[in-house]
């Protein structure tokens, strides 16, 4: 499935095709970043088709004149020319192509086409394509520039986290959080992904020991089977990926597929896709950087219960409430740990979580370390939370230091939050020291919210379990029937069969088979308009409820059959379905089924009934779920505390809704029918049971 990329971002062998000496030209930047501010130590050729020379280095005039060929080509022409050159690659043998130039699919149909013409030379010869309109490829923990941007050789700090974008300016924004101390190993920004993706550049940094997170600025997903493929191997490998998806609201939308012409797809399908692959979502650029630096330290072992600690009295009050808010917990200091700080601190500090150490420690820098120390070795802290509300010159550096050597000693991360907007020597302390302090109290507690979520979905994990996008090959897709409405008396079939709950019912086609089949039910009995044309019953005036006599059940037919051919003269009427009526305490639950044109068949769960596009109370998970998966979706609505029982009622069986939930994933996944739209409104959710009393269902036998 993924292919060894080792040789595109360390070759052996380069050959930059395009090559320059034109000051400021893309030829020219690249070629001095690789000659002058890279560690390339392989053999480098250069190709220009006017010159012999460049730079006082010998050119080429065609890749096809090299004496063999290099492992990996940078192509800097312009696009019309690049298709050629990179031909004229997968001729010679070169087995990968880094595409810096632009006007490709960004511009138009006609950079489209230009795209499609590079697919083919992949599949003809081989040669496998990086962007292109992209700024190249950053790898600092090898010391390799193949990128024409002039701050690269400002922004070569080597670090534990790889950085996978789409675009490239706010790539350059996150490399350049190397100001505070965050590393970069390997930056690949991959453009317009006409051949390798995102997802193969997520794969390889899964495979190099020396990266430790993983951070995605995606655009769009062009392949979610890889993508998928690319997470789970990740988390399979205890490697956190955080990941900022531009595109939630319409504005977003709009400008990613103008920039990349990439399928940026449902927010919210695209937010718990990332939830269920264990990828860590993000808001900001900001967060980004704090959430991926904080993983960088180590994922947490269990709940974190995080201690406050700092020399201003109101700002460990405000930290503490922060952290409550966000619904993390307080640490509870063991007894030694409280003796000790009373006896290093003066009467009037606070010992008890949050520490105030009142400003004493600014001018005893012996108390700093030593009671920071005590309260990092407590065995009840997972993470020290260290706010900085003011820079004060000498004694704040002296503070920072003391951080520094304490943090040597412990395992426990340190998080320094600098408040002040004047970044003083402490500052530069922090960050040469690889602590990256974050810049307010709010994003630390993001990214300890983060850092917290993340290591208890690690713990929840379920190794091997795959979507079911994973799983669906493209043939089996091409080959499907197409999709039909089924009347909801078929559908309930299906689902009766699948194991789903369903009320009993016959679909009738007069008033005197109305009559028996309602006699049948021994109690009262709904009636519905039976037409696959007809999908919203009641707003045609095709339901009738509670029916309990003969005479009820006639009038109801006469009354919804006029209904039905009044406001659907052209729909196909199969006839009245009578069906027992579902009654007693209950919620009405949603259960729906869609299938998503990037990650394939998600269930949404939530609060039913005819108020939920008001409310929208849902939950959503990828196909198939796992027993978990379906106790989280309950959970995580507000509607489970109706079901729990309140003011008086009696709980909901959650798990025969839990049963349910599972029933329709198998129905999905493995039945013999391709679902492409699956509505179960409402589920009645009560204390004997769940029920779906209605279901539209649209698909194909496979």
């Amino acid at each position: 499935m993924f292919q060894n990329l080792a040789p595109l971002f360390a070759p052996e062998s380069l050959v930059l095709i395009g090559a320059s000496d034109r000051p400021a030209s893309i030829g020219q930047r690249t070629l001095v970043n690789i000659v002058e501010h890279s560690r390339f130590d392989g053999e480098l050729f250069l190709v220009n088709a006017t010159k012999d020379e460049v730079m006082g280095r010998r050119a080429y005039r065609s890749v096809l004149d090299l004496p063999y060929a290099p492992q990996t080509a940078i192509v800097v022409v312009p696009a019309k020319a690049a298709v050629e050159v990179l031909a004229e690659c997968g001729r010679k043998g070169v087995r990968f192509a880094i595409v810096l130039s632009s006007g490709f699919g960004e511009t138009g149909e006609a950079g489209r086409q230009l795209e499609e013409q590079m697919r083919a030379i992949v599949r003809e010869t081989g040669l496998r394509i990086y962007g292109p309109n992209c700024p190249g490829m950053t790898n600092n923990n090898r010391g390799l520039g193949f990128t024409f941007s002039p701050a690269y050789q400002y922004d070569r700090m080597a670090g534990p986290i790889g950085l996978v974008t789409q675009g490239g300016g706010l790539g350059r924004t996150f490399l350049q959080a190397c100001g505070r101390g965050v590393g970069i190993g390997l930056w690949c920004s991959s453009g317009n992904e006409a051949d390798l993706t995102a997802s193969d550049y997520i794969n390889h940094m899964v495979e190099m020991p020396e990266i430790k997170v993983i951070v995605a600025l995606l655009e769009g997903i062009n392949d979610p089977p890889r993508f998928a493929r690319a997470a789970l191997n990740a988390a399979r490998q205890g490697k956190p990926i955080v990941a900022l998806k531009v595109g939630k609201s319409a504005y977003g939308v709009q400008a990613t597929q103008s920039h990349t012409a990439a399928l940026s797809g449902s927010a919210e399908v695209n937010s718990a896709a990332f939830r269920q692959l264990g990828i860590v979502e993000v808001d900001d650029i900001d967060e980004l950087i704090d959430t991926a630096a904080l993983l960088a330290r180590g994922a947490p072992a269990r709940p974190i219960r995080a201690a406050v600690y700092s020399f201003s009295g109101g700002t460990v009050a405000l930290a503490a409430d922060m952290l409550g808010s966000a619904g993390l917990e307080l640490s509870r200091f063991e007894p030694a740990t409280r003796q000790a700080l009373a006896g290093m601190l003066p009467s009037y500090a606070a010992i008890d979580n949050p520490v105030d150490t009142t400003a004493e420690i600014l001018v005893q820098s012996d108390i700093s370390y030593g009671s920071l120390l005590c309260v990092a070795r407590d065995p009840n802290v997972d993470v020290v939370l260290y706010p900085i509300p003011m820079e004060y010159g000498d004694t704040t550096l002296a503070a920072c230091r003391n951080m520094v050597k304490a943090q040597a000693e412990v395992a426990v991360p340190i998080v320094p939050v600098w408040m002040s907007d004047k970044l003083g020597a402490g500052f530069q302390c922090l960050v040469d020291a690889g602590l990256t302090p974050v810049r307010t109290l709010g994003k630390s507690v993001k990214a300890l919210a983060h850092w917290n979520r993340y290591g208890q979905w690690m713990r929840r994990f379920e190794r091997d379990w795959e979507p079911s996008v994973v799983k669906t090959a493209a043939a089996d897709a091409a080959a499907r029937s197409e999709p039909r409405a089924y009347a909801e008396r078929e559908a309930k079939q299906m689902l009766a069969d699948a194991g789903v709950a369903v009320p009993f019912g016959q679909v009738c086609r007069s008033a005197d088979e109305a009559v028996r089949a309602a006699a049948q039910c021994q109690g009262p009995v709904v009636a519905k308009i039976v037409s696959a044309q007809i999908l919203h019953k009641s707003d045609i005036g095709g339901v009738a409820v509670g029916l309990r006599t003969p005479q009820q059940v006639r009038d109801a037919w006469e009354t919804i059959d006029a209904n039905a051919r009044a406001a659907c003269p052209d729909a196909r009427i199969d006839g009245i379905l009578i069906e027992q009526m579902i009654g007693g305490p209950g919620v009405e639950t949603l259960v729906g089924v869609h299938e998503d044109p990037l990650f394939g068949h998600v269930m949404t769960f939530g609060l039913g009934g005819v108020y939920v596009e008001v409310f929208k109370d849902v939950s959503r998970r990828l196909l198939p779920l796992t027993p978990q998966d379906a106790r989280d979706m309950i959970r995580e609505t507000r509607c489970h505390q109706l079901l729990q029982g309140c003011r008086g009622q009696a709980a909901a069986d959650i798990e025969a809704l839990e049963r349910l939930l599972l029933a329709v994933s198998g129905f999905v996944v493995d039945g013999p029918w391709h679902i492409k739209e699956l509505d179960l409104n409402p589920v009645l959710a009560g204390p004997a049971g769940a029920t779906a009393l209605d279901a539209v269902l649209i698909g194909a036998p496979r």
